[in-house]
């Protein structure tokens, strides 16, 4: 699959089975709810810089495990120069959005586990990262977001 546009991803949305709640209801259509929707078209921003020549260096890149053009999103990151590209990534995304785009733990998220499962099949002979691979493999070639959680911990 090519890169997904913004209005795909929208779509790919209303094609889930969603059961969300939110304030102790139930929202039967969360793609359109107006308290959702800002945070959803700031990562659909994500997928339209994606697909603009301008921004086609920051936002894109080749992926390391299969050779195609992917969403840097999904990228592992292997020099210095994709960090700096990330950052970057990072700013441009902020000014487009003026909020949280949501990606980002997510990004981060793939980069920790790759070596971290790499490490843990080196010293226990265990498969977790070529499993792990081919999960990312699945998401790069699906243009997929995949989130991740940052929460407050409450003391006592």
């Amino acid at each position: 699959m090519a890169l997904m546009t913004g209005e795909q991803y929208v779509e790919s949305l209303r094609k889930l089975n969603l059961n969300v709640y939110m304030f102790g209801e139930k929202i039967e259509n969360p793609v359109d709810n107006p308290v959702i929707r800002p945070s959803m078209n700031s990562v659909k921003m994500t997928y339209d810089l994606a697909q603009m020549p301008e921004y086609e260096d920051l936002m894109t890149t080749t992926s390391t495990l299969t050779g195609n053009k992917i969403n840097r999103f999904g990228h592992i990151h292997s020099s210095t120069e994709d960090l700096i590209k990330k950052v970057k990534m990072q700013r441009l995304c902020g000014q487009k959005t003026a909020a949280c785009f949501q990606r980002c733990v997510g990004m981060d998220a793939f980069n920790a586990e790759y070596s971290t499962t790499y490490e843990i099949d080196k010293a226990y002979g265990t498969d977790y990262h070529e499993k792990f691979k081919k999960y990312l493999k699945y998401v790069q070639e699906n243009d997929l977001t995949v989130d991740g959680a940052m929460t407050d911990p409450k003391g006592d």
